[in-house]
């Protein structure tokens, strides 16, 4: 199943290209809530599981091969990375939850982190939760879900390595996962497909962002 790329215009395809062809630049780590940086128009975040893709998927987004070093070692981010693109958006990459690896003292640290950054960012418009898609919403992912719906920010499902499954296989996911979410208060309605290895998905997501007001 290819991503409905009819929910997206040939013109907001061509803004999301042109966007993330420009500049991008790797603004700061931030480890806690005081170091967090000035408010650019935009901003959104990237969160999921450890090893669920996610730097992989930041490094198709933007057409790098580094912007988001990938890494097998669960919990290799561990702190609020943020980049700059144009002049308008901001983007942040979020520690990795389900870290089985990582000392429990540390885990607490990040939460902390997260929960204060979800709940007092007011120009933050949107989180892009990435699940696996062989494996669907997990048990580990429903907490941050929980969270996200609590504070109300605005979240939207991105299925990761959809070149993994058949045909049928990813319309299956991509119908469970909607009904997951149906009756979440703060998830977007639109599920996206994706595969950074194979470029699936890849021009929607940059359209989904754009949308977003960027000019």
């Amino acid at each position: 199943m290819e991503p409905e790329s009819a929910e997206f215009s040939d013109e907001l395809i061509e803004r999301g290209r042109v966007l993330f062809a420009g500049e991008v630049t790797f603004l700061l780590g931030v480890a806690s809530l005081a170091q967090l940086p000035v408010a650019l128009p935009v901003e959104i975040a990237f969160a999921g599981r450890s090893n669920v893709g996610k730097s992989s998927l930041l490094n198709a987004l933007t057409n790098r091969k580094d912007i988001a070093r990938t890494s097998n070692t669960p919990g290799r981010t561990r702190e609020l990375n943020y980049f700059k693109i144009g002049d308008k958006l901001a983007i942040v990459d979020m520690p990795g939850y389900g870290y089985a690896k990582a000392e429990k003292s540390l885990v607490k640290k990040w939460q902390a982190l997260v929960r204060g950054y979800l709940r007092g960012r007011v120009n933050l418009r949107r989180v892009f939760v990435l699940i696996d898609a062989r494996h669907g919403i997990k048990t580990t992912d429903l907490e941050t879900l929980d969270l996200l719906d609590e504070t109300a920010v605005s979240y939207q499902i991105v299925l990761t390595k959809a070149d993994k499954l058949k045909k049928g296989e990813q319309e299956q996911i991509v119908k469970r996962t909607l009904g997951d979410i149906k009756k979440r208060p703060a998830a977007h309605p639109r599920v996206l497909l994706t595969s950074s290895a194979k470029g699936t998905g890849i021009a929607e997501l940059r359209a989904e962002i754009v949308a977003m007001g960027l000019e």
